[in-house]
């Protein structure tokens, strides 16, 4: 039985993952007309269950990806320098729809796994009741 617990660890650990990775997807989408924004980028990490003697998903420590701001003409905006250029976010649309379809797809495939595991562990009730 705990074959199945420890299925179950490892799915649920990594819908969590993929649940957060989701979450920073839409802040960068709903920041992306922000200036100064750094788009945020969440790194996954393996976290080894102590008692259980199995791997995790773990979420690493966000960070703001490096590259470089745009640059936006806009001489009426108040943030605009004496050119009317100013610093946009660097936050890529195509780049983010793209993270947020794989991230839903992880989650989604994470899920029929732990409800695979949740029907064997049911089924094999039923069989040890009989």
């Amino acid at each position: 039985m705990s074959e199945f617990s420890n299925s179950l660890s490892v799915t649920a650990s990594a819908l969590r993952a993929q649940a957060t990775r989701l979450r920073h997807v839409s802040e960068n989408i709903s920041n992306a007309d922000t200036p100064g924004y750094r788009r945020k980028v969440v790194p996954f990490e393996v976290n080894r269950a102590e008692n259980a003697g199995v791997d995790m998903v773990k979420v690493g420590r966000v960070n703001l990806d490096r590259s470089d701001l745009n640059e936006v003409y806009d001489p009426a905006h108040p943030l605009a320098n004496e050119a009317g250029n100013f610093k946009g976010s660097n936050v890529d649309l195509m780049i983010e729809i793209a993270d947020a379809r794989e991230a839903q797809r992880s989650y989604e495939a994470n899920l029929k796994m732990f409800e695979q595991v949740r029907q064997m562990s049911s089924s094999l009730m039923e069989l040890l009741r009989k």
